[in-house]
């Protein structure tokens, strides 16, 4: 089977890649997913992720390796695993970032990145729902609208936040991150927005697009420095696709530097640790791993919260005839609803924590939440500069690699983490919050604000992943980059990478938009080479 383009992955980036470039009649374009359709639903009901993380249908279920900084312990990180990708999966909030962070990108050296330049394509992805603005989108394909789901508690603490000083932002993805508020959330009508059905859907009967679901890419095929298409696995059988002008690799910041190492393209003493020919050594496949870490203190409160409104079989009927009947209620809440672009010190230039505001509280999502009315107060920093790796335990593609993600590896982000946990304890010290509060659930009241080395060993025993794994494909032209400006890959023609990997550092806050835009980025760029 030949193709124009073989995109790997239709996640975040490779759907949007997908839709633009078979706009064109005149390329005939593949896209390869190894997960299913995206027909469950609990897919399209926003708080259908509860029921999707840790599903092996919707999710990879990646684990992490034993982590020194969380004293020991392996964390699962969740990766979608179906049409959409970890798009349809996450917690449907939408966040752009800072200006600062792709004018740090450009920096680096990486031309046509900064926030000027890719302001446009977050405009052209989104269909903003609210009020007309110079720096937000009106027609995108990607629906963008303010939450419909509001609790007194998440009211209570963005007023409580304005009164120890922080100021209220009504859209932290306009001029200015900073300050505190309702999260939005890539959302239609009540349902989810993912990649898939603002990109994917609406354009899947084009003669020239064929989608391959539950078809697993095994191995680059190279010609010399030539990638000239994919091997791949599909009801048991190994088909191959041939791209007559470009391979996308857009399988995320796990998966992408894995297929690029089984290929043999990586560390050439890693690959022959595992018996792999290296056909192109590069040493930053894999590196330069960097996550948001969430601690996350929890209050109760003597108001009602979805630990309790979901506390009866009668009262879970009556919010799925709520969310039948009007697209409205508990149902359509995302992963959280508040949120805080903070700062932990006065002599930055801009918020270096995210507050993620959740009217629930549990463990484990996965296990359900408390018996007793509580709300969480998650925290995270933006910019960790801890960085870890990603590592092959054999050249076989189904053998998940090794991850390490090396959190809270340096005095910088604990002490960062740390403040954020006092930040979030002095927010409830004020009112109306205050009066709320019955009792801080954890760290507890047993660990005073001065103990800082309790409150870092808290975090290091509690603390999780927000799901934001990115930079193992790193962009730029320094000895540890694996792909230019353009994408394509050091060394190698008819092959880019797209999506988080490719984040030369993280972005401030949640990496769903970021990933949709550099796929819209990047789908200019792949037209205005075929053009040439």
């Amino acid at each position: 089977m030949e193709f124009d383009f073989v995109i790997i992955g239709a996640g975040s980036a490779g759907c949007v890649i997908a839709n633009r470039l078979s706009a064109d009649p005149r390329f005939n374009v593949a896209i390869v997913e190894a997960g299913g359709r995206d027909s469950s639903p609990w897919i399209h009901i926003p708080v259908g992720y509860f029921k999707t993380m840790g599903n092996p249908k919707t999710d990879w279920c990646y684990k992490t390796e034993p982590d020194p900084g969380l004293n020991g312990r392996s964390i699962a990180w969740p990766r979608g695993r179906v049409l959409g990708g970890s798009s349809s999966i996450n917690g449907l909030l939408y966040v752009r970032g800072q200006a600062r962070d792709f004018d740090g990108w450009r920096q680096l050296g990486n031309v046509g990145w900064s926030w000027e330049d890719v302001l446009p394509y977050f405009k052209r992805s989104e269909r903003w729902e609210l009020n007309s603005s110079p720096l937000r989108g009106s027609d995108g394909p990607l629906s963008v609208s303010p939450t419909r789901l509001k609790r007194h508690v998440v009211d209570a603490w963005i007023e409580s936040a304005v009164n120890a000083g922080y100021r209220h932002n009504e859209d932290y993805n306009g001029a200015d991150q900073e300050g505190v508020g309702y999260f939005q959330l890539t959302s239609r009508d009540g349902r989810r927005c993912s990649s898939a059905v603002a990109y994917l859907n609406p354009v899947k009967h084009r003669p020239n697009l064929k989608i391959f679901t539950n078809t697993s890419v095994e191995q680059l095929v190279l010609e010399n420095r030539q990638v000239t298409g994919v091997v791949a696995r599909k009801g048991g059988q190994s088909i191959r696709l041939k791209a007559r002008r470009e391979v996308i690799l857009s399988s995320g910041a796990i998966a992408s530097p894995q297929m690029l190492m089984v290929s043999g393209i990586g560390p050439a003493d890693e690959l022959k640790s595992h018996g792999i020919t290296v056909r192109l050594g590069l040493e930053g496949v894999g590196k330069n791993l960097q996550d948001h870490l969430q601690a996350r203190p929890v209050f109760k409160c003597n108001v009602p919260t979805i630990n309790t409104e979901i506390g009866s079989i009668f009262r879970q009927g009556l919010i799925a005839a709520q969310y039948a009947i009007s697209r409205t209620g508990p149902m359509t809440m995302a992963a959280s609803l508040g949120t805080g672009f903070l700062k932990t010190r006065a002599d930055l230039e801009t918020p270096d924590i995210q507050f993620h505001i959740q009217p629930f509280s549990a463990d484990n999502p996965a296990d359900g939440p408390h018996t007793f009315s509580a709300f969480t107060a998650s925290v995270l920093q933006l910019r960790p500069e801890s960085v870890g790796h990603i590592k092959l335990k054999s050249s076989d593609m189904r053998d998940y690699p090794a991850l390490h993600p090396n959190y809270l590896s340096t005095r910088g982000d604990c002490d960062t983490l740390v403040e954020g946990i006092r930040i979030a304890r002095n927010i409830a010290a004020h009112d109306p919050l205050k009066s709320l509060i019955t009792e801080e659930h954890t760290p507890g009241d047993n660990i005073s604000n001065d103990d800082y080395d309790a409150l870092l060993d808290w975090a290091r025993q509690t603390s999780t992943t927000i799901y934001h794994p990115t930079g193992t494909c790193k962009m730029g032209s320094d000895p540890m980059a694996v792909v230019d400006p353009r994408l394509k890959v050091h060394g190698l023609n008819g092959l880019r990478i797209a999506d988080a990997s490719i984040m030369p550092a993280i972005t401030s806050g949640n990496t769903n938009a970021p990933t949709i835009m550099i796929g819209e980025k990047v789908s200019d760029m792949i037209l205005e080479d075929a053009k040439s």
